[in-house]
């Protein structure tokens, strides 16, 4: 049986709640997730917490996963805006058909690759004005085709509900929110 796959790539500056929230519903529905660091060593988040990846980027970075779901945070969406490989990586991953995902200011990635023209997106306010491309909405998560982009740290847990739901079915959203009781 193959297993449902994800990746996460954590840069310096990713957003906490975000990234571990994601991580950690998806675990629980029973997804393989990936956290891959864009460098080896220690990541750094936006609030100075610490953390370790599973794996650095570049021993993943030829993979496709099922999903890949970009955290946002700031300077971290600006690392991974910046990073080639996670460019070629979300590209890769949208000619695949696979899902992905962006969250906060992470959407502006998906901008610049020109992956929101003509979609309906959203993201935090903060940088509403940098998807020019896109119809903004702002409801809390949002769905277009084989992409979902959700608002900020604040709808972490909806948009990582939204993502087992879209990868493992809404019994699974239902067995998982059994032990976690969010209100989604």
């Amino acid at each position: 049986m193959n297993s449902i796959r994800a990746l996460v790539p954590l840069a310096d500056g990713f957003e906490e709640i975000e990234a571990i929230t994601v991580i950690d519903i998806l675990r629980r529905a029973g997804i393989e997730v990936v956290a891959a660091g864009l460098k080896e060593g220690e990541v750094v988040a936006s609030r100075k917490t610490r953390h370790l990846a599973d794996v650095s980027l570049d021993q993943v970075v030829h993979e496709t996963f099922d999903a890949m779901i970009l955290p946002g945070g700031q300077p971290g969406t600006n690392h991974l805006k910046s990073d080639p490989r996670i460019r070629e990586c979300v590209l890769r991953h949208m000619r695949a058909g696979k899902w992905v995902a962006a969250i906060c200011a992470a959407p502006i990635v998906l901008q610049e690759l020109g992956i929101l023209t003509g979609k309906q997106a959203t993201s935090h306010p903060s940088v509403r004005e940098q998807l020019s491309g896109a119809h903004y909405r702002e409801e809390r998560v949002v769905v277009d085709g084989k992409l979902v982009t959700s608002r900020s740290a604040g709808t972490a847990m909806e948009f990582a509900f939204k993502l087992v739901e879209l990868l493992c079915g809404p019994q699974k959203v239902k067995e998982v929110n059994q032990g976690v009781l969010a209100q989604i």
